[in-house]
């Protein structure tokens, strides 16, 4: 899992640092006190915690195997085929059936695959679906898809 962490770690690092560059350079917005760049500069900088995390638990793993220790099971790589089939079908499927079907799908998909017990999964992925829905319907004024759910707003 070290060599994973640290690839992983180190390109969440890149991702967070071009994400908090880019952020950077949006424009002031007249009348607010956060601009436009400051959502994407929370992004990135917790993408680059999530680095910091990665990294520090590869260089946590070395020292343990380094002391002698069992070697850790071999790589597991069926969970990140998972999380990445449920970002595509999100992208694919969330404009036709809408951000508040499809969204606790692919969280219970993912969490599911990354064994958390199916009863924290479903509640987990229906609490994170509400807090974000609020947050941008309701905070950023940003609506997310309503795909079939449409004609009940």
């Amino acid at each position: 899992m070290r060599r994973t962490d640290r690839w992983a770690g180190l390109a969440l690092a890149l991702l967070g640092g071009a994400v908090m560059v880019s952020a950077r350079a949006f424009p002031n917005v007249p009348g607010q006190k956060l601009g436009a760049g400051f959502l994407p500069m929370l992004v990135g900088a917790g993408l680059l915690i999530c680095a910091l995390a990665l990294v520090a638990r590869s260089l946590r793993a070395h020292a343990y195997t380094a002391r002698g220790a069992d070697a850790p099971r071999g790589e597991h790589f069926g969970s990140s085929l998972v999380i990445i089939g449920a970002v595509v079908g999100y992208i694919v499927l969330a404009e036709r059936v809408g951000f508040l079907i499809v969204a606790p799908l692919c969280l219970v998909t993912t969490f599911l695959a990354l064994r958390v017990k199916l009863s924290h999964a479903v509640l987990w992925a229906l609490a994170g679906t509400v807090v974000v829905h609020l947050a941008f319907y309701k905070l950023l004024r940003v609506p997310l898809p309503w795909g079939v759910l449409r004609p009940f707003y």
